[in-house]
């Protein structure tokens, strides 16, 4: 068995660096999250005033782009795993929430799929949906793996790309 490797002191500043501060590595995370609403909000905007030879291609773009950010976020679930049982965060997570952080990571995918077969006027509400149980999701295991912080970020990112699947929806 191999032993645990001891994080260097530049990782570990990098990690802290990472936790919602003030610090470089947040207004990083801060402005790309949100630059990931720019292609929602431009989806939306274009499914309400393409024609409508041009609207399955832009709805079919939105429903492509919703499903990867969904995959996106069952991904971080693995990655919060594989951080904490390589002992470069905090502790190892106990069994019971390692395995809980691993199940839900593969459902995001799961659920998002059947969003992509779907007709558009039926896969984005769908994905907004998705969106919302992905941040339900997050607000009970974040905490114990250490995210809590992270909440209120995931909430606008979330409320945002939901707002805009429901609301290219409408123009479907």
């Amino acid at each position: 068995m191999n032993p645990t490797p001891s994080p260097t002191p530049a990782s570990l500043a990098l990690l802290r660096s990472a936790a919602p501060s003030d610090g470089p590595v947040h207004a990083l995370i801060f402005r790309l999250g949100h630059m990931g609403l720019i292609p929602f909000g431009f989806f939306t905007l274009l499914a309400w005033i393409v024609n409508d030879q041009a609207l399955p291609f832009v709805t079919l773009s939105m429903v492509a782009y919703a499903a990867l950010i969904i995959s996106f976020l069952g991904g971080l679930h693995w990655g919060v795993v594989w951080l904490r049982q390589s002992g470069l965060v905090g502790t190892p997570l106990d069994l019971s929430t390692g395995k809980r952080h691993l199940l839900w990571g593969i459902t995001p995918s799961l659920l998002a799929w059947p969003g992509i077969l779907m007709p558009a006027y039926a896969a984005l509400p769908w994905l907004g949906m998705v969106l919302i149980a992905c941040y339900l999701v997050d607000r009970k295991l974040f905490p114990a793996a250490g995210l809590g912080p992270w909440l209120t970020l995931r909430f606008r990112l979330s409320a945002g790309a939901a707002f805009c699947c429901f609301l290219a929806a409408g123009a479907v």
